[in-house]
């Protein structure tokens, strides 16, 4: 139907979350009518996320990487830590879990916690047996050999955040860790990113 070179980029946003054909073709179609600076500065915001943006080591966080550091080229995604990992007033003793980098961000503008993070990258998808390769299960196991005292469970309270919790909960079970959900303020079904900073507040504050 499309041209070849049109229909592929259509499949290439298509496979963005949230993002289906429609969506997809109205992406592409917007594209063909940007000028030519418009498309460069496109191409050169493109190159510079993959040249200088790296995940951390520890929290799987994204951040830019040190002047230094891209020097050395791409060489491996992950590149040591983010700021808030390397900030050592942070309490070492609480790792909070999150979906994603969104949430982290979310949770960090209410400046009511300080501790470290630790990004899931998904949650199970109770609908498929694959469901929990969709989280970093084994990297999170590999961070309880550290200070932590306490884990916070900040998950969406939706069926797959909770389903997620109930999983990780037997997971981190065997480490002898204290195991506390986010509280009170948060609405069932409702998402992280989504909620307003006081909301969280009162959510951190009451984690049980």
């Amino acid at each position: 139907m499309y041209p070849k070179s049109i229909q592929k980029l259509i499949e290439i946003f298509s496979r963005f979350p949230t993002v289906g054909p429609r969506t997809a073709s109205r992406f592409v179609f917007y594209l063909l009518k940007l000028s030519d600076g418009e498309m460069n500065e496109l191409i050169a915001a493109l190159q510079s996320l993959k040249r200088e943006i790296r995940q951390c080591s520890f929290c799987f966080n994204s951040f830019e990487a040190e002047e230094d550091e891209r020097k050395t080229g791409p060489a491996s995604p992950q590149g040591g830590l983010c700021a808030i990992c390397r900030d050592e007033t942070r309490d070492q003793t609480l790792l909070c879990i999150v979906e994603k980098e969104s949430d982290l961000e979310t949770l960090e503008k209410t400046k009511q916690y300080r501790g470290r993070y630790f990004i899931l990258g998904g949650v199970n998808d109770i609908l498929k047996k694959e469901g929990v390769q969709n989280i970093k299960a084994q990297e999170l196991k590999e961070r309880m050999a550290g200070a932590i005292q306490e884990i916070i469970l900040a998950l969406n309270p939706t069926t797959e955040g909770e389903a997620t919790v109930l999983y990780l909960e037997r997971l981190l079970a065997p480490y002898g860790k204290k195991i506390t959900r986010l509280g009170r303020g948060l609405p069932v079904g409702g998402e992280l990113e989504y909620a307003d900073e006081e909301t969280l507040r009162s959510a951190m504050e009451s984690r049980r």
